[in-house]
């Protein structure tokens, strides 16, 4: 439908949608960059879906029950930002619109969650929020089949662009929506075929309705200008069994003159003539970020219209029996369960008392036995790796269409859409999501676990065959350098325990976690329990500390994390045999040890002995220790891995490659 079409045949819209327009022009110009064109072109499809379709209360944007709207094609921000101010959102005003892209605003250049409540999560890589999403409606299906229809039952809506439909993880993510029949899902695609490059046929020819109808959603089109027929598309939507994408055909830019169409309206200011011919088009004669009362007035009725509706549903949680509606709000909150600690101590206690010689994998299997348990908010699930990375325990049943209330996902050879569902999950509410795969396939998940830091959203990445001692699979699949890249990353917990005792106090750790993500190195290889002496203190909390005290005068510090620290226990009997004071230091956690008060790290860490860490991976994250907090790099030494692995069994790898026992003493030896 074309301009003149719309101003005749659809006034009141097409005065609502262009308050959207001109604020997204008026801002990208004051900020000197953005991206104009995406906001122009779906401000119809988002004027009909926040007056016609979505469940909401603008005064109150954290309503647990309100529709999710997901922006995927995050350099659209604007619209986004527009739509939060237009509806009266208490965290958007029009001075945040004025300050787009500047210091210390909540109108961020990509959407920013925790900047202001509406923005639902952190989008801008494209393909995440689209990922995100799945997350965000599997964890709706959850908390319905838990707590009903009465408390729970929303959708989750998303704005996807051809750039999210590019990117690998949006087939990962549309072939689990579509073999979980995410009926509560519906993506609206601004197919508007323009790039940064150009038109998309410069680089894809993919017929995206077909690869949708393909992985099991149902698909529809409509004219993206035309308010009748979007309104009639998602009509269709909300009434389908399966998740839906909707075709909405659109133009960038629309209505800019010379610009429309064209990639010089996707990620740059229009210029001021091009704005005032643009508004001249519209029949928009009023001034930067300058809103009619009459059409502000409308929206914020728009903004309202979802409060009869938010209490009512107050009325029914408040009809919930004493004991559920506290469990409800104990899973909202985020709060850990009751019975957490309990299990925590259990496993410590069983494990030092019978010292098993398991695979720290293994050791998690146990752990989650109990806390599966003790904490029905988990939801668990690998990336086709269950056997291997010990993710199903605790008697849960398989998260399927068939059945909601299980607590496990069969993600497929998916970890980039895992990790991504699984900060939908976190930032739906209501859920403890953890999901495992291999520890070298953090590459895979990289771009979304990077979100989850940036985002402080507590998902535990589970990631086992940790180091060479994985053995004959070989280098493709033995990391070295990740351990450092994760440990890089900031406000993210890398826990590596060293036995059973370690991976209890991690997984406790992690599930107590209010804003940060944690990452689990687990080990295939059998190790030996080192605390065999039950303590109900966390030690893992303090990121490091004294495993084993030197005997005489002190000489030696050993540092090793996981499976080297009985290397390193096994050096230490050799030192203090040549009467070599030798004290060992576990260091489960460098984030937490880092942020323990100096007073504790230097009686950890003292001036004057020797130190010499060992780790099956790359050295890189060790040197703070090492060199810093009173070490020097004449009396410092790495044992580890300066290069790949190879194929072949796990022991002879640790002896080809020198992490050994004997030759971590003989460096201490050479040292002193």
């Amino acid at each position: 439908m074309d301009i003149p079409t719309l101003r005749d045949q659809h006034p009141e819209h097409w005065a609502r949608a262009c308050a959207i327009r001109a604020l997204a022009m008026d801002a990208v110009q004051a900020a000197k960059s953005g991206h104009p064109g995406m906001p122009m072109g779906m401000a119809d499809v988002a004027t009909v879906l926040f007056d016609k379709h979505l469940k909401f209360d603008a005064a109150h944007p954290d309503w647990p029950d309100r529709d999710r709207f997901i922006l995927s094609a995050g350099h659209g921000s604007m619209l986004l930002y527009a739509l939060l101010y237009l509806t009266g959102s208490p965290d958007m005003t029009v001075e945040e619109l004025k300050n787009f892209r500047q210091w210390g605003a909540k109108t961020a250049g990509h959407p920013e969650y925790g900047h202001a409540r509406g923005n639902e999560t952190t989008t801008g890589p494209l393909g995440q929020g689209l990922a995100n999403a799945v997350g965000f409606a599997m964890a709706e299906e959850a908390m319905r089949a838990r707590f009903g229809r009465k408390v729970v039952d929303h959708r989750t809506w998303v704005i996807a662009g051809d750039g999210c439909l590019m990117e690998g993880i949006s087939h990962e993510a549309i072939g689990l929506a579509g073999r979980q029949k995410l009926s509560n899902l519906i993506v609206l695609w601004d197919n508007n075929n323009i790039s940064i490059d150009g038109a998309i046929e410069l680089a894809d020819i993919t017929d995206q309705r077909a690869r949708f109808a393909a992985a099991g959603w149902r698909v529809l089109a409509c004219d993206g200008h035309d308010p009748a027929d979007i309104d009639r598309a998602m009509e269709a939507a909300k009434a389908s069994d399966r998740p839906v994408l909707i075709d909405c055909k659109t133009h960038i830019g629309f209505g800019a003159p010379g610009k429309q169409d064209t990639a010089a309206a996707h990620g740059a200011p229009l210029g001021e003539e091009v704005i005032a011919a643009t508004r001249e088009a519209y029949g928009w004669p009023h001034g930067p970020f300058e809103i009619p009362a009459d059409i502000k007035a409308q929206w914020e009725e728009i903004g309202r219209r979802g409060a009869t509706e938010r209490t009512a549903w107050q009325g029914r949680l408040e009809g919930l029996s004493a004991t559920r509606r506290a469990e409800f709000d104990r899973r909202l909150s985020g709060a850990p369960s009751g019975r957490l600690a309990g299990a925590i101590r259990k496993v410590k206690k069983d494990a030092s008392e019978n010292a098993p010689k398991v695979a720290t994998r293994k050791s998690s299997e146990m752990v989650l036995d109990a806390v599966n348990r003790a904490c029905p908010e988990t939801l668990g699930g690998s990336a086709d790796l269950t056997g291997s990375n010990n993710t199903r325990a605790g008697d849960v049943g398989l998260f399927t269409p068939e059945d909601r209330k299980g607590r496990y996902i069969h993600y497929g050879i998916r970890e980039h859409a895992m990790a991504a569902a699984m900060n939908g999950m976190a930032l739906h509410g209501g859920i403890r999501p953890y999901g495992g795969t291999f520890l070298v396939f953090s590459d895979y998940a990289r771009g979304a676990m990077r979100l989850s830091a940036l985002m402080g959203v507590p998902v535990t990445y589970v990631m086992t065959h940790d180091s060479i001692g994985l053995g004959e699979d070989g280098p493709t699949h033995q990391p070295v350098e990740h351990l450092a890249m994760l440990r890089a990353t900031p406000n993210m917990h890398v826990f590596r325990p060293a036995d059973t005792v370690e991976t209890a106090e991690a997984w406790e750790l992690a599930l107590t976690s209010a804003g940060t993500p944690s990452v689990l190195a687990l080990s295939r290889q059998g190790l030996a329990t080192l605390r065999t002496r039950h303590r109900t203190r966390n030690l893992t909390a303090q990121g490091g500390y004294v495993l084993a005290e030197a005997e005489g005068k002190r000489r030696a510090v050993l540092l090793a994390s996981g499976s080297e620290v009985e290397i390193a226990m096994a050096a230490r009997d050799a030192l203090q045999a040549d009467g070599i004071g030798t004290r060992v230091v576990s260091m489960p956690c460098m984030e937490l040890f880092a942020a323990q008060p100096d007073s504790y790290r230097r009686r950890v860490l003292p001036a004057g002995a020797v130190r010499v860490a060992v780790e099956a991976g790359a050295r890189q994250s060790w040197d703070r220790w090492l060199l810093g907090e009173r070490g020097r790099e004449a009396r410092a030494g790495f044992v580890g891995m300066e290069g790949f692995g190879a194929s072949a069994p796990g022991p002879r790898l640790y002896e080809a490659f020198g992490i050994t026992a004997g030759n971590v003493a003989e460096r201490v030896r050479a040292l002193l």
